[in-house]
């Protein structure tokens, strides 16, 4: 039988300039167990249904032309492995994007499923950890805390292509709706 992967997204963000190198299409996945103290995400978290997109017609809604990649966050996104795959997927060989997956999971753990080692083959960058609030990253950089590690897996980046001018980015939408993303928040 064949049928359609569906991916539990929490949110999109069509174009940001803050998760990552360049402009970058973001997908939040919806569902994490780890519930780190101090996340910036906690809607995330829960394991509800919220929108469900196949990962090419995700692709295909929101990319806009001029974005370098496709950044992964959540939720976690090793929860929704065949989706993450497929997403990783399209990113690379539809639209020429680079991708960076954020997880909680260690590169150790990950490396040692082979479903999972299928997707860092289609994994640029992988920055691994969980956030821990007492080690919030003092830097641009861009991850949550010290802790968190930057995998290179192919030759795109350096871990100076993750310093960011800044830590928020405020999104206005034309219909005035306002999205805050980034690495910090704005109380």
């Amino acid at each position: 039988m064949n049928y359609e992967v569906i991916i539990n997204v929490h949110s999109i963000i069509p174009v940001s300039c803050i998760n990552g190198p360049g402009k970058r299409m973001v997908v939040f996945f919806q569902g994490c167990n780890n519930k780190c103290p101090g996340c910036f995400n906690p809607d995330t978290h829960a394991f509800v249904k919220k929108t469900g997109y196949s990962p090419k017609s995700l692709i295909g809604k929101y990319f806009r032309a001029g974005i370098e990649g496709l950044t992964v966050s959540g939720g976690e996104p090793f929860y929704q492995r065949r989706g993450l795959l497929q997403l990783l997927i399209s990113a690379r060989e539809d639209y020429g994007l680079s991708t960076v997956v954020y997880t909680g999971f260690s590169y150790e753990r990950l490396s040692a499923s082979p479903p999972a080692r299928a997707i860092l083959k289609y994994t640029d960058v992988l920055v691994d950890g969980r956030f821990e609030i007492a080690g919030k990253e003092p830097t641009m950089l861009a991850r949550g805390s010290t802790n968190q590690r930057f995998h290179f897996l192919s030759d795109k980046y350096t871990e100076a292509d993750f310093v960011m001018d800044g830590k928020i980015e405020m999104i206005i939408a034309p219909d005035g709706t306002i999205t805050q993303t980034g690495f910090s928040k704005v109380a």
